[in-house]
């Protein structure tokens, strides 16, 4: 697939998604899961290679949180974010 095609099925620039390639741009979490969608991925995967998730700490609590179709992206983010901030010790 081409990067504007990729571009268009996940609904953001191609100038952004090239600059996400060259790893000029870091990607938020709601872009990754836009770009997993279009690829037909699981986001977790896509997690992992930016580096925002560590499959071997949690997998399955993130794994679930990814695939609750009842959840929106910026939820699936939240709960992410929320559940490594206690799991991790970083919750204050």
């Amino acid at each position: 697939m081409s990067l504007r095609k990729l571009a268009d099925k996940a609904g953001i620039s191609n100038p952004y998604l090239s600059q996400i390639e060259r790893g000029l741009r870091r990607p938020s979490a709601d872009i990754l899961v836009s770009i997993a969608a279009a690829l037909g991925l699981r986001a977790e995967h896509l997690f992992e290679r930016a580096g925002l998730l560590d499959r071997a700490d949690h997998p399955d609590i993130i794994g679930a949180i990814e695939e609750d179709e009842a959840l929106t992206a910026g939820q699936k983010q939240a709960m992410t974010e929320i559940y490594n901030s206690f799991a991790n010790g970083t919750n204050g």
